[in-house]
């Protein structure tokens, strides 16, 4: 009987297991930090990561408590040279693009330029290194997650024969063909609302337009990379409508209602957990804040440093307010800064945001934060740098649970003062932040759980063709029904100009018989 029940105890825990090899494109920064946790998950779910990762790599370090496999491969060009560029590029984005101008316009054109250079070599350490495509076809891989932030990911998911499946928030409009009625639904960084005037849907018209453009012209270089490799006419966006499913990184407490397709799942916040108790000294600290409270502020993982200047600003406008103030910043320390600040090269941000104690989000307006003042329903002073940023704030304003400043340049220290004054002392901004908190946590499955499942599903469906719809497979004009109206305009007129004629002549009958009565009369 001993022996029957160690077998049966074996059976249950050596059973079979739907477990899959999952290859995964590279990505930085905040990127990385988001997929990083679904990899985790799938980890803990049995399934083999593999992470390709590129020598030049900022963010994404090889480590042995990750429990990845990674895959590296080599980039023609110094980490210290991308790192030099990622520090202009910043400072450029932040500090010089307040005011459009010629010259502004064309430093934008280099910069974009460069990162389409960069991506290319990327691409190149893969696809043009005959050992790694090697080691990636002999794989065996189930599946390609990818963050379309970086391109090529696509290709190696043709090449393999493999599903793909996106994880981002940007391009989906473009390259995604979701329906995007322009009277309701925003343009990507417009700021503007699902509630437009007349004024800003032509401001929106023209965004949709101009971005439109951009996908045609600003993604040429991929389209002739993509044409060269392949060896048939293609397109970036073309490759990327190819994806099985698309993990969109924002939910309904964040978005404005719009129409979307069923690949596309919403999958905000996946990042978020609860609070976990704070590191002692920061906990005394915290806790020395009384019935005021604490401020939380930092400004994402690129902007560690500013000007001095720009810094003593900031510094004296938080002196100016009774609450505590914990700062992420890894600069020199600010001359004006109070007592009740405190600086941090990092912080526990989540942990701090679900501390009770934490009255207000000082926030750049990064997705990944956002998110996390949304699961704890914290209000928000935004200070916009670049990118996404000025659009997610716009949204949390349109929701009542944040102020914004317009520039991290031009904000002066009372403005700074009185936006936090606004979100701690009206009532409002906090019961706004909570009613996105509730419709945050009220989900029938957690993102993460969302973002596993569906991963696991196009891995055991082999793919999920049959949730992509026939527009994918329409060309621009018949995606509009341009072919149709000109089709029945063509008959209108043909018809009209039929009628036309026949009305012609029987009246020029009518009048001949006429004239001829009336002279034999």
């Amino acid at each position: 009987m001993r022996l029957v029940v160690c077998f049966l105890c074996l059976f249950t825990v050596f059973g079979p297991a739907e477990c899959g090899n999952v290859l995964v494109w590279y990505t930085e920064g905040s990127h990385w930090i988001n997929l990083r946790i679904v990899l985790k998950a799938l980890l803990d779910r049995g399934h083999n990561v593999t992470v390709s990762i590129p020598d030049t790599s900022i963010y994404m370090k090889a480590k042995e408590s990750d429990r990845f496999t990674y895959q590296p491969f080599n980039v023609s060009m110094d980490e210290q040279d991308m790192r030099n560029f990622i520090d202009e590029f910043v400072y450029f984005s932040v500090y010089e693009t307040d005011q459009l101008s010629l010259e502004i316009l064309k430093k934008l054109q280099k910069f974009v330029s460069i990162i389409q250079d960069m991506n290319l070599l990327h691409c190149d350490g893969i696809l043009k290194s005959p050992e790694v495509m090697d080691k990636l076809r002999n794989g065996k891989f189930d599946i390609v997650l990818s963050d379309p932030l970086y391109p090529c990911s696509d290709i190696v998911a043709e090449v393999l024969n493999v599903p793909l499946v996106y994880t981002f928030r940007a391009v989906e409009r473009m390259c995604g063909q979701i329906p995007a009625p322009p009277s309701f639904v925003p343009a990507t960084m417009s700021k503007l609302t699902d509630k437009m005037n007349f004024k800003e849907r032509i401001i929106n018209m023209l965004l949709y337009l101009s971005q439109n453009v951009f996908s045609i012209f600003g993604f040429k270089r991929f389209d002739n990379y993509y044409t060269e490799y392949l060896g048939r006419p293609t397109s970036y966006c073309e490759m990327m409508l190819k994806a099985d499913i698309w993990l969109i990184r924002t939910y309904w407490d964040f978005e404005f209602p719009e129409p979307f397709l069923p690949n596309f799942k919403y999958v905000g916040g996946l990042h978020c957990t609860p609070a976990k108790p704070l590191p002692e000294d920061m906990e005394e600290f915290v806790q020395s804040s009384g019935d005021d409270g604490i401020v939380v502020f930092s400004l994402g993982t690129l902007v560690k440093k500013m000007p001095k200047e720009m810094s003593n600003m900031i510094a004296s406008a938080l002196a100016k307010i009774p609450q505590k103030v914990l700062w992420r910043y890894d600069g020199e320390k600010p001359d004006t800064l109070g007592e009740n600040t405190r600086i941090y090269k990092w912080i526990p941000q989540n942990d701090l945001l679900g501390h009770p104690k934490t009255r207000a989000f000082i926030t750049h307006g990064g997705t990944n934060s956002i998110y996390e003042a949304i699961y704890h329903g914290v209000p928000m002073v935004g200070i916009p740098l670049f990118g996404d940023q000025p659009d997610n704030l716009a949204h949390m304003t349109a929701k009542g649970a944040a102020v914004v400043m317009d520039n991290i340049k031009n904000t002066q220290p009372q403005d700074l003062v009185d936006g936090l004054s606004a979100v701690i002392n009206d009532p409002s901004y906090k019961e706004n932040a909570m009613h996105l908190s509730r419709i945050h946590h009220d989900r029938p499955i957690k993102p993460l759980d969302e973002s596993v499942f569906w991963i696991e599903f196009v891995m055991r469906n082999k793919g999920a063709k049959h949730l992509h719809v026939e527009a994918h497979n329409l060309t621009w004009y018949q995606y509009h029904c341009l072919d149709v109206f000109a089709f029945l305009i063509t008959i209108l007129t043909v018809v009209l100009y039929v009628f036309f004629k026949m009305f012609k002549f029987f009246i020029m009958r009518c009048c001949f018989r006429s004239k001829r009565k009336s002279k034999k009369e």
